[in-house]
């Protein structure tokens, strides 16, 4: 049976186990990565940086926070809140919401190897 292509994972939301964002206190937020095994960390690992969440969040580089927890595949990523929590224009008072800019970030397709995203022929 040939393989079909259109089952790969195309975001890294596809290939996570989950991509969540949480509270980190009144004034900071957390976004987390958790991934299904070494190989889809290494790339969750690759894709995360500060460049990335800078762009995505509004966010000055040099007010991020990356943890990278390899044993545990997860990628966290904190960052001042937009807004303090429960303020007049908090739109998101659990921060849960925070997290699809993140999962929608198109994975990089490995150039030569005859593979797609996520190791999969291509």
């Amino acid at each position: 049976m040939a393989s079909d292509t259109n089952d790969a994972p195309r975001t890294l939301g596809d290939l996570a186990l989950e991509v969540r964002s949480k509270n980190a206190g009144p004034f900071w937020m957390t976004l987390e990565a958790f991934m299904p095994d070494e190989q889809t960390y290494r790339i969750a690992d690759a894709l995360i940086t500060t460049e990335l969440i800078s762009e995505l969040y509004h966010v000055a580089p040099a007010s991020l926070q990356i943890f990278r927890i390899p044993d545990l595949h997860v990628v966290k990523v904190s960052f001042p809140r937009p807004v303090v929590q429960g303020s007049l224009h908090d739109r998101d008072m659990h921060a849960g919401q925070h997290h699809v800019p993140l999962a929608n970030v198109v994975l990089p397709v490995p150039t030569g190897t005859g593979m797609g995203a996520g190791g999969r022929q291509a």
